[in-house]
């Protein structure tokens, strides 16, 4: 019989499962975040070992395909640390490295032309055409990008509670939440939580559920990041959208990522503006792991037939 293992490596949690060649999962573990802008190679090595060690126990298996989606590998520097990570772990498997969006889109609409909207700690637009022509918008990390994720939204509290500290921004009830999060009596308390602890990109991508509750309490702030967040979203969406000609015909756009269940509104409203930007389009919340996505393709790999789509040329 054959096995295959599926991992979704995020910002936040890595999802591994073991599955036979029909896709069904025997088996699954879960790790921390191994996103390798955000943790590193060491940490992304550590997870990865103990999740695929643990899914497979004491199994006597030797997996005949492997395929990870993880943020960072359609950059060819990343691919190859990568590959490199795999090779010391050890399993004498075909490997597929992809993605991380394809692996949800897949998951979301398998073998479907579709869009992904990622928003977790990072954030990411990836969509694939019926010509399999792939586009992508976002996804340059916490530094850079990731424009309407869980740390943007997080960092923008942040930044409104201290200017409200500094009198040039307006009362929010995002204060009392942050102060109350980080356990601390004063603004200037959270500088030393954020640059001298050990606070890590999903650390303050938590501090979006701070905002969720302020938004519903009706707090302007609140109101202002959130509407913030789902313009960026929509705008890398739809640019997935346009670039790959699919305005106008029926496809899916597929959620995923712990923010749109951290920020119910957020998935209402993007479910709203979607539907009007692309009328003929369905918006849904991806309900499976999208580890689910990377058993399938590996199920392809291990049978010789997996095909990753080509990004298409601007």
């Amino acid at each position: 019989m054959i096995h295959v293992l599926g991992i979704d490596a995020g910002g936040t949690k890595t999802v591994c499962q073991l599955a036979n060649e029909r896709g069904e999962a025997l088996a699954e573990a879960r790790g921390g975040g191994a996103n390798l802008q955000a943790v590193g190679e060491l940490e992304v090595e550590k997870v990865l070992h103990e999740v695929m060690d643990e899914v497979i126990g004491d199994r006597d298996i030797t997996p005949a395909a492997i395929c990870l989606g993880i943020a960072g590998v359609d950059r060819p520097e990343d691919a190859v640390v990568v590959r490199a990570i795999m090779k010391r772990i050890g399993y004498k498997a075909r490997v597929l490295i992809v993605n991380d969006a394809l692996v949800a889109l897949e998951a979301g609409a398998p073998g479907e032309p579709g869009i992904v909207v990622i928003a977790g700690t990072g954030s990411i637009a990836y969509g694939r055409n019926s010509r399999h022509e792939a586009a992508r918008a976002g996804g340059w990390g916490f530094v850079l990008g990731d424009e309407g994720s869980g740390y943007w939204i997080g960092r923008a509290a942040l930044r409104a509670v201290l200017r409200q500290a500094d009198r040039r921004g307006p009362l929010t009830q995002l204060t009392n939440l942050l102060l109350e999060h980080f356990e601390v009596s004063h603004a200037q308390d959270l500088i030393h939580e954020v640059y001298h602890g050990t606070l890590r990109p999903a650390a303050i991508a938590a501090l979006a559920q701070c905002v969720q509750k302020a938004f519903t309490a009706g707090d302007a702030v609140a109101i202002g990041i959130l509407r913030g967040a789902a313009d960026q979203l929509e705008s890398s969406a739809l640019s997935v959208a346009r670039r790959l000609d699919l305005v106008g015909n029926a496809f899916p756009f597929v959620l995923a990522g712990g923010i749109f269940r951290a920020v119910p509104w957020l998935h209402d409203e993007l479910v709203r503006r979607l539907t009007l930007a692309s009328p003929k389009s369905r918006t849904f919340l991806l309900n499976v792991e999208p580890a689910v996505g990377a058993v399938r393709l590996a199920v392809a790999e291990a049978r010789g037939v997996a095909r990753i789509p080509l990004y298409k040329a601007d």
